[in-house]
């Protein structure tokens, strides 16, 4: 369990750039149009809801299984579930609850700081701390996708390239591939995605009466 809770960070974190004017360098300006084009599209959604697959291979190439997980999104508050996890953002706190653990930890929102949010999954992530270039169309089972090699300015990062696959028709996110400075990859792909759907705001807080029995630490 370990080992998926760790790549569900990794998979999110890389979003969480860092806000830094870092220069860009020779960042293809092809692939910025598509990137922008995604950021827009999503941006214009009041809420969303997406069905994911999150995949972990070793440095071996061999499988380390496929988890299952369901994110939602309404302005600044989110909610992300996955075997073993959940964790819930009303725009003011952050609850990670451990399963396993029978453990939750709170802690403060701050959208001012560097805090890992799903949103930036489908935004603007890539314009601050990331090199990229268009490698072409791609096709992925009967998809049509446009391959984006990204690569962090901050080479101190945990890993050393991403590659962003965008669905041509609908211009969203199908896949993204993360390949750490140990040889595992781990892959997050979308298999459904539902813009303004209805979702209550209760979605995204902690109660604790329905979660009867688990220790809380408060980190705020």
């Amino acid at each position: 369990m370990k080992k998926y809770l760790l790549s569900i960070t990794l998979v999110l974190s890389f979003f969480s750039i860092l806000a830094q004017n870092n220069s860009l360098g020779n960042s293809d300006p092809e692939a910025k149009k598509i990137l922008d084009a995604v950021s827009n599209k999503f941006r214009s959604y009041k809420t969303v809801q997406a069905n994911f697959n999150l995949g972990v291979e070793d440095s071996k190439g061999k499988s380390q299984g496929v988890k299952k997980g369901t994110v939602y999104m309404k302005a600044s508050k989110y909610r992300v579930s996955v075997t073993g996890q959940e964790i819930f953002c009303d725009g003011n706190n952050i609850w990670t609850y451990d399963k396993s653990a029978k453990e939750v930890t709170i802690s403060k929102f701050d959208p001012s700081v560097n805090t890992i949010t799903p949103q930036k999954i489908f935004t603007n992530f890539y314009d601050k701390d990331f090199l990229y270039k268009l490698n072409g169309d791609k096709k992925i089972g009967a998809k049509q996708v446009v391959e984006i090699e990204m690569t962090p300015v901050d080479k101190t990062k945990n890993f050393h390239k991403v590659y962003l696959y965008v669905d041509k028709k609908s211009q969203s996110i199908y896949s993204t591939k993360v390949l750490d400075k140990s040889g595992n990859k781990y892959t997050y792909t979308v298999t459904s995605f539902k813009p303004n759907v209805a979702i209550s705001d209760s979605q995204f807080g902690w109660d604790k009466k329905k979660y009867p029995g688990v220790e809380e630490v408060d980190l705020r």
